[in-house]
């Protein structure tokens, strides 16, 4: 994932902030936090918050550590903190006010000789070793879910996370029932040289490692900024007046959606003001059934049991019907309520007749271009004409200027034919290349 400013090169990193992803906008990795306090002046420097939010696994995870240096630690940088054992090395995610607001909201205590310290910044030779462990994450996670196969325990393992350093393995497994794992362990310590921790997820927290493109079109939100994840059930989307169906209500992670709580808060306000014992009406032609309730115009919907009818009827209207049938009287009719749609009006296009409006004269131009082209073409002398067939015309020989004093009275003579000399035929052949016509005796 990418900020909009920078895109990714052919080797999956970053091209555009020229920090390998670690961008300062926090954009090109999930779980991102806007540091909105950042420029904020401060009066006491000595009363900030010296617990920094590192963020590990490009974003996946996250924790708080103590700065007790000197130094500066700004968000994008690459930092070796405490590990197990060793070191580990994370992203700077969240520095000043807003990580004492995080500390409040996650309840920890900011005293707390709990929390571990923020070593250095990280090396070459520190993310070097990064990258060398986080390679081999893959492998052992094959191997992994081989090993528990093998054991036939009832789990899934979805993602091993290695240490830094390469000293300590976490497995995030999924299981629904309790699940023993000592001998697992065993043969995990044994086979990868590590210390292992196990650690139990949700479905939900899978999907949001695994990540993917949610059904609104956009990147989800367990992956992107959801990191409390509440219960959801049917009654959140019957109080929306969504259709039960469980494919189109349940996630990737084949739960419910998360978003199904964001609006529910909005309806359940708004549906105060509905009564809540007008599940069915007594009216003269039967009782009618509550269908939907409409938040946003204010109407119920009712429908009788011999038409398939929807009627609409107003919130006041369905308290009047109500008191009067605890008082046994029934009406004689619904008094619906007429429904105008907010869509605009379709408006008919106009349609012109162009027709008219095309000048022929180009086409003319054309046309005659074309014409005077293809005759230009049949009377050159070295050109063949456009029927094989037909054998090309014999040229005319040119009239030489440079005549003799003999010639030059030839010319005086015009045309007169000389002596013993039949006269000369001015008819030229036939452009076909017939037979030529017969000389007159």
């Amino acid at each position: 994932m990418g900020c909009g400013s920078c895109g990714t090169s052919k080797d999956g990193k970053v091209s555009g902030c020229q920090s390998h992803g670690n961008c300062s906008s926090g954009g090109c990795n999930r779980m991102n936090v806007h540091d909105w306090l950042a420029n904020l002046p401060l009066s006491d420097p000595e009363s900030n918050c010296r617990i920094v939010e590192i963020s590990f696994n490009n974003g996946s995870r996250k924790d708080y550590f103590k700065n007790t240096t000197l130094h500066y630690y700004g968000k994008g940088e690459m930092v070796a903190v405490e590990g197990v054992n060793g070191f580990d090395v994370g992203m700077v995610n969240l520095t000043g006010e807003l990580v004492r607001l995080q500390l409040k909201k996650n309840k920890i205590d900011e005293k707390s000789p709990e929390i571990k310290k923020v070593l250095r910044r990280a090396t070459e030779q520190d993310v070097a070793k990064m990258i060398e462990s986080k390679n081999k994450e893959a492998h052992m996670l094959i191997r992994s879910r081989a090993i528990a196969r093998q054991l036939k325990l009832e789990l899934k393992m979805a993602e091993v996370e290695i240490q830094a350093d390469g000293r300590k393995a976490t497995y995030f497994y999924i299981a629904d029932d309790r699940v023993d794992f000592r001998e697992l362990i065993k043969l995990y310590a044994a086979e990868f040289k590590v210390k292992v921790e196990m650690r139990q997820i949700g479905a939900r927290q899978e999907a949001g490692k695994v990540g993917g493109i949610g059904s609104c079109g956009r990147e989800l939100c367990c992956s992107t900024w959801l990191t409390d994840f509440k219960s959801v059930n049917t009654n959140a989307a019957r109080y929306q007046n969504l259709s039960i169906n469980q494919t189109k209500l349940s996630g990737q992670c084949g739960r419910l959606k998360c978003c199904l709580n964001y609006e529910l808060d909005t309806y359940m306000d708004a549906l105060q003001f509905f009564p809540t014992d007008a599940d069915s009406l007594e009216v003269a032609k039967g009782r009618a059934f509550l269908v939907k309730k409409d938040i946003f115009k204010n109407l119920m919907w009712y429908t009788l049991p011999d038409s398939n009818k929807q009627y609409p009827l107003s919130i006041e209207t369905v308290k009047r019907i109500k008191s009067q049938n605890r008082q046994g009287i029934r009406p004689e009719e619904l008094e619906t309520v007429e429904v105008t749609t907010n869509k605009p009006k379709e408006v008919e296009p106009e349609y012109a007749d162009l027709v008219g409006q095309i000048s022929l004269k180009s086409l003319e131009k054309t046309t005659r271009k074309r014409r005077d082209r293809e005759r230009s073409q049949q009377g050159r002398p070295g050109d063949r004409p456009r029927n094989s067939g037909q054998p090309s015309p014999q040229p005319t020989a040119r009239p030489n200027n440079n005549r003799g004093p003999n010639q030059q009275q030839g010319k005086n003579q015009g045309n007169r034919p000389q002596q013993g000399q039949p006269p000369r035929s001015t008819q030229r052949p036939p452009q076909g290349g017939g037979q030529k016509p017969p000389n007159k005796p």
